[in-house]
Formats: C-alpha cells, structure tokens, sequence
C-alpha cells in the first residue's frame, strides 16, 4: 500500500510540475527554455529575452501583465526577437497579449517593440538597430551559452524610451 501511494504521489506532482507555467531562473535553463519553445536557441531569441527582462524591471510588471506590439524590420530575416520577449514575459498570442503588426518598423530599424504593463498602461518603446542584424546572425555560429552571454554584454543593443498610453 505505501508503494502504492509512492506512486500515486509521484504522479500527481508530476502532473502538476507538467501544467506550471514555464520558468527559468539561471542562463542555461532560460537557453534550455528557448530550445525547448522556439526550436533553436538562435541569436535573436536572448536579444528578446533581455528586452522582456528590461521591461519587466522598468515597468514593475509580474509575469502576464505585459502586453507586446512588435513591429519586425524590412531586413530582419525573421520576428524571432519577439519569441524572446514572449518567454521573458510569460505574454502569449492565445492570452491576446502579443500582436505582430502587419506594416514593417520603421527604416533603419530590425525591430520595434511596444511593451506596456496591462495593470497600469504604462509603455516602453524598443528599438534595435539594423545594423545588429549581422551581429545577431553571427552570433548563431556560437555556441548556445556563448549566445546567450554576447546579447546579454552586448553595449547598445536597443534604445529605449516611454511610448504612448494606449
């Protein structure tokens, strides 16, 4: 009967770590996660991931209280950043709190990012800079953790600056 209930416990907690939201505290869990979701751990998904860690801190935001527009560039070979910003945040398409705009960011820009914290409609404005484009690609010829630490040391990568209340 105790073997029984060994299992019957193990099981539960099982199930029920399996239905927690995702999580990751340390680097090598967060480029885990990333693997995991996204499919490959590229150079843009940590580039993401550090805006969507900005604006938690900025916005004094929980997980699920940011909302994200994301304009992708013209030249950006893919919105991946976006995927970034979304584990960050714990913001998903299906809970309507990521939109991916039809019309292209602005010229010169690889992507532009609106963040507002739903409880208070305070917004953050983030844009980066075509030219890290490259940068980003280059980086995939790195290993994940090598990644991982170049677009969280990377000087410059996005300005930000507040937006509109919508």
């Amino acid at each position: 009967m105790k073997g029984l209930l060994r299992v019957v416990l193990i099981a539960a907690f099982a199930s029920m770590t399996a239905l927690s939201p995702a999580r990751a505290d340390t680097p090598e869990e967060w480029i885990e996660l990333g693997t995991r979701i996204h499919g490959f751990f590229g150079g843009f998904i940590p580039v993401g991931m550090r805006i969507g860690f900005d604006a938690k801190e900025r916005l004094h935001a929980e997980p699920r209280q940011i909302s994200i527009l994301y304009y992708s560039g013209a030249k950006m070979p893919c919105p991946c950043i976006v995927d970034g910003v979304m584990l960050a945040t714990q913001a998903s398409p299906g809970q309507g709190t990521v939109q991916i705009a039809a019309e292209k960011a602005p010229a010169g820009l690889a992507a532009l990012i609106i963040v507002t914290n739903r409880k208070t409609g305070e917004a953050l404005r983030y844009t980066v800079a075509e030219s890290w484009i490259p940068k980003m690609l280059g980086w995939n010829k790195l290993e994940p953790q090598a990644r991982w630490d170049a677009a969280m040391a990377a000087q410059g990568l996005f300005e930000v600056s507040r937006a509109a209340k919508p």
